[in-house]
């Protein structure tokens, strides 16, 4: 059995995993989704943090599954995400740390550079265009998630990454059909970035309310694997 941590992208919430959290504990597994302080300016990368681990310890507390010892621990980023599910999972020496769709930072790198670091701003990604983002996502599902967008306003994405790359085992899921991140942009930046062959999946950016089913196989998957 594992707990999986479930950290949201930029400006999002935990609702993003709303579809993906009973899919995992069908598969005997425990999902927490938190919610980042997005909307709280001038918090830090450490903050963010520091508030995911607050929450996982709440989550342990009240669950009549117990504090979680014996379980795996898989932090799992999407997209912006990334960058505090890597840190999480050096703080707390994850089991397992998994990207999906996501930004894999490096030390000392900040939020604003990856992009040129890494070639994305070199695709011409419209970042403006909402099909980027909700592409074969139910129009429905894309109602509810504008819903609960919000603001991303934290001063860590002008700051270095403070982490220091410890090494934890790395998965890495990439959606077939991602406009945001197209599909061999994600795997170059999955071998670059943490030396791993990325798992591909049906789905677009926003795969974890587009494609939830086989988004949660493969994060059980990785678990079992560990």
């Amino acid at each position: 059995m594992a707990t999986f941590v479930l950290i949201h992208g930029g400006g999002s919430s935990s609702w993003d995993w709303h579809l993906v959290v009973p899919k995992l504990e069908e598969a005997g597994h425990r999902a927490i989704a938190v919610d980042l302080p997005v909307e709280e300016p001038g918090l830090s990368l450490v903050d963010y943090a520091d508030s995911v681990s607050a929450q996982l310890d709440e989550a342990r507390g009240d669950s009549s599954d117990g504090d979680g010892q014996g379980e795996q621990l898989v932090i799992v980023g999407h997209s912006l995400g990334g960058f505090t599910a890597a840190l999480v999972a050096e703080r707390l020496d994850a089991d397992g740390l998994v990207y999906v769709a996501g930004m894999i930072p490096k030390p000392g790198e900040t939020m604003q550079e990856w992009w040129d670091a890494t070639g994305h701003s070199a695709l011409g990604v419209d970042s403006e265009d909402e099909l980027v983002f909700y592409n074969l996502v139910p129009d429905d599902l894309v109602v509810d998630a504008k819903a609960h967008v919000r603001e991303e306003t934290g001063s860590w994405m002008d700051a270095p990454w403070p982490g220091v790359g410890r090494e934890t085992s790395t998965g890495f899921i990439a959606a077939e059909d991602d406009l945001f991140f197209p599909i061999e942009f994600a795997k170059q930046h999955a071998r670059d970035r943490a030396g791993v062959e990325a798992v591909v999946v049906p789905g677009g950016h926003y795969v974890a309310i587009g494609a939830p089913d086989p988004l949660a196989k493969a994060l059980a998957e990785f678990a079992d694997g560990l």
